[in-house]
């Protein structure tokens, strides 16, 4: 479906019930021509853009003033805010140097001066700008801080970095509450993300379109599994190479691994590389990045033509190449960690699993068992329909003006 013809909420009354199309427009009514600004890190590369990119024209749509900026910072920078999110997301052997310290509170200074934000509601996305607001002296609008990852349990420095800016906010958003029990606030909201059904990435293809794409890079002879993820300690990219190596020797499939490399993840490059000696050449592994010309068209396909996905994260905030694969109705294997658990439930519209092996035994199962592979498929495509596309993700945002409005 095009978007050209049609406007954002006409393309979701073809999906949706025309009263969930109501009950939002209803809710945007309160807010109309309030200003919304959204700040992150960077444009390209991750779900946050992801997500941005989409949900700064519903808003508008729904005449909600939206804008969305990033700030300028040199490379240096980003080689901390990649240390602060694996910091955050609990690995403990990390330490930051006094002038790492100071140049991430000195950053934050520079991108507050680069942006100054005077929105009504200034929504400030994950650890890069969250010190930002300690700039705002005199804070005009309502000051929103949105954390991406799980910070159950963070590195003590990194979580001291971020906590003193944190008290300083009017809210607090984590994807699942969990990950907020260290935070000092009152009011902290439980917002999951969410996709854009409509997208390059998620909209539908005919099957021979998706053939056609996914011949280009890998042969259809045998099943397909792919994991589409950064490529990231985190994502587990060896121990998927370990459960297709179990699964080889039983029943012969290709495994394909996709990621892109972001901007801000000067880690990227450094895990590619780790990938490719770790698959030892095998011709049945194949690699692909967006160095390949591998982009959303691409994922699509393959996401729709794979017999099995994997998502096998060690920590996972949310997850959002589940819910596209989900979206897909093609069955979703994915780590029994943070916001994946709130999309799968186990058994029923996917499989949730804690070791190589366990992977290995369901990537098995979903194979011999197509009947069982198709019903998860359909069930995971209700979910993520009723709880996890753009629409929700926005409807919540209201509900959280409202109550700091009152």
């Amino acid at each position: 479906m095009s978007l050209n013809s049609k406007s954002i909420l006409e393309a979701y009354a073809s999906i949706l019930d025309q009263k969930v199309i109501d009950k939002l427009k209803k809710k945007a009514a309160k807010f109309k021509n309030k200003s919304v600004l959204h700040v992150n890190a960077t444009k390209f590369g991750g779900g946050v853009a992801e997500i941005l990119q989409n949900m700064v024209p519903l808003m508008n749509e729904l005449a909600i003033e939206a804008v969305w900026k990033t700030f300028s910072a040199p490379d240096s920078f980003f080689e901390i805010s990649k240390k602060m999110h694996n910091a955050l997301q609990g690995n403990r052997e990390i330490h930051f140097t006094d002038k790492e310290v100071s140049d991430y509170f000195e950053q934050a200074k520079s991108s507050y001066d680069q942006i100054k934000p005077d929105s009504d509601f200034n929504i400030i996305h994950d650890p890069q700008p969250c010190p930002m607001i300690k700039s705002a002296e005199d804070k005009i609008g309502k000051w929103i801080w949105r954390c991406h990852i799980d910070t159950a349990n963070p590195n003590p420095q990194a979580w001291h970095m971020i906590s003193d800016s944190l008290s300083r906010y009017d809210a607090l958003i984590f994807t699942k509450l969990e990950y907020a029990e260290k935070a000092p606030h009152d009011l902290i909201y439980q917002i999951p993300p969410s996709i854009n059904p409509f997208s390059l990435k998620n909209k539908d293809l005919p099957e021979s379109q998706a053939q056609e794409i996914v011949k280009k890079y890998v042969p259809l002879d045998l099943p397909i599994v792919t994991q589409v993820s950064r490529f990231d300690p985190w994502k587990d990219p060896l121990g998927v190479i370990d459960a297709y190596r179990i699964v080889k020797e039983k029943n012969p499939i290709r495994l394909v691994l996709i990621g892109s490399l972001a901007h801000d993840d000067p880690e990227g490059v450094e895990w590619l590389k780790k990938v490719k000696d770790y698959a030892k050449n095998d011709p049945n592994i194949i690699i692909l990045s967006n160095l390949d010309g591998v982009g959303d068209i691409e994922v699509n396909a393959f996401q729709r033509l794979s017999t099995v996905l994997l998502q096998k994260s060690i920590k996972e905030g949310f997850g959002l190449t589940v819910t596209e694969g989900m979206w897909k109705k093609t069955p979703v294997i994915g780590g029994n960690v943070g916001g994946i658990k709130l999309q799968i439930d186990d058994g029923v519209n996917g499989f949730l699993v804690d070791t190589i092996e366990q992977t290995a035994e369901k990537i098995l199962y979903l194979l011999k068992n197509p009947k069982k592979a198709k019903q998860m498929g359909e069930a995971g495509h209700l979910k993520i329909k009723n709880e996890f596309l753009l629409i929700k993700h926005v409807e919540r945002y209201l509900d959280l003006f409202e109550t700091l409005t009152k």
